[in-house]
């Protein structure tokens, strides 16, 4: 195959990702489905005339001239586009979460292992270099054998991007430990080199919602002018105060990993600034990052080796393109596994065991904060 031939399912918003492979040496688009009118024509544009665009996802999936298909749509949709497009024998991008629940995953794991295609899912942050820069210095041994972990999330726009639209309601997401979470769980996960068998949570809706109407939009509100989360954004501009918001907007989690590694996870959607903050603490040592300066400091205990002389600073060097360098990378990773089989940064498991991690938080958060297991693959 000279050419790998992509059909992007979800051309709005993160469907901007298939950008990646137009006009690419190893790729082409060659199919776009939408169900917006408006992102159909702003494809073509993009990707020419020529190309082959439906509202109806299921007629790009039967297609012939399709490799491989990458699922950009909204997360409730996941599974269903991803088991369509494996079963029709295509290569699979699946951008995070997997599927809004354990279950789905597992469909979609059981679906590609049947199909002998390859899955891969969109875990961008593993190729940041503030995070690959992290990995490097665990598995270096700098900090010595990894005993915990913290994640602190600051969603500074969390009501612009989470509760203006579906993301505001659990049949659209579940929960935003699956949404904005998965991306965490999974870098813990990463980092640790562990998944979480079992977990316990707690949180709550204590700043959006409200009583205002579920037709308010942003546009049509009295006070739009005063409002602290106005936005002029189609398609995202309902009212985060109207009644139907029910998904959390701040959760605090515990959980425990495999070999017995402790980790917590604060995530909150009202915050001023938006700052993710990684600590791992070892047995020699603790790593920790700064997204906003682009800083990892390594700070090591007292030992009779060179590495315990000193604590470090490091300055990551910056990467161009979407995500902190990301997108450019994950797509080529892609192809990558696809045509020279290279083994993906993300093995399909890791999709899965952060929404279990999520969806067993989700369990825990809303049942008391109980400990919650974190169930097994099945296959």
């Amino acid at each position: 195959m000279d050419k790998l031939r992509v059909g992007i399912i979800g051309l709005g918003g993160r469907g901007h990702l298939g950008d990646g492979w137009m006009n690419n040496e190893r790729s082409t688009v060659v199919a776009g489905a939408e169900v917006a009118e408006t992102e159909l024509a702003a494809f073509r544009e993009r990707a020419g005339e020529e190309v082959f665009t439906t509202t109806d996802y299921r007629r790009l999936v039967e297609r012939e001239d399709v490799d491989a298909v990458a699922v950009l749509a909204p997360d409730f949709l996941h599974e269903e586009c991803a088991v369509a497009a494996l079963e029709a024998g295509k290569h699979v991008f699946c951008e995070k979460p997997l599927a809004i629940s354990t279950a789905g995953c597992d469909h979609i794991l059981r679906a590609w292992k049947a199909s002998g295609k390859q899955l891969m899912v969109g875990f961008n942050m593993r190729y940041m270099n503030i995070f690959r820069v992290m990995k490097e210095i665990i598995e270096a041994g700098t900090i010595g054998e990894v005993k915990a972990a913290w994640c602190r999330h600051f969603v500074g726009f969390g009501g612009q991007f989470y509760y203006h639209d579906w993301h505001a309601k659990r049949e659209g997401t579940n929960s935003l430990l699956l949404q904005k979470g998965s991306h965490d769980l999974d870098m813990i996960h990463w980092l640790t080199g562990a998944y979480t068998r079992r977990v316990a949570a707690f949180g709550g809706l204590d700043f959006y919602g409200g009583e205002r109407s579920n037709d308010l939009r942003c546009s049509e509100c009295p006070d739009r002018r005063t409002c602290t989360e106005y936005v002029d954004w189609p398609g995202h501009e309902r009212c985060v105060w109207r009644q139907e918001v029910e998904v959390e907007d701040n959760n605090t989690v515990i959980m425990e990993l495999e070999g017995g590694i402790k980790a917590s996870y604060l995530q909150c959607h009202f915050t001023p600034d938006y700052h993710r903050n990684y600590t791992i603490i070892g047995t020699e040592g603790r790593v920790e990052n700064s997204e906003p300066e682009m800083k990892v400091w390594v700070k090591t205990r007292q030992g009779e080796g060179y590495k315990h002389l000193a604590d470090r600073v490091y300055e990551v060097k910056e990467y161009q393109g979407g995500h902190a360098g990301g997108d450019p990378r994950i797509t080529e990773d892609f192809l990558d596994m696809v045509l020279e089989g290279k083994e993906p940064v993300a093995p399909p498991l890791a999709g899965r065991m952060s929404v279990a991690a999520g969806c067993a938080a989700a369990e825990s958060m809303r049942s008391g904060g109980g400990v919650v297991l974190v169930p097994e693959m099945e296959w």
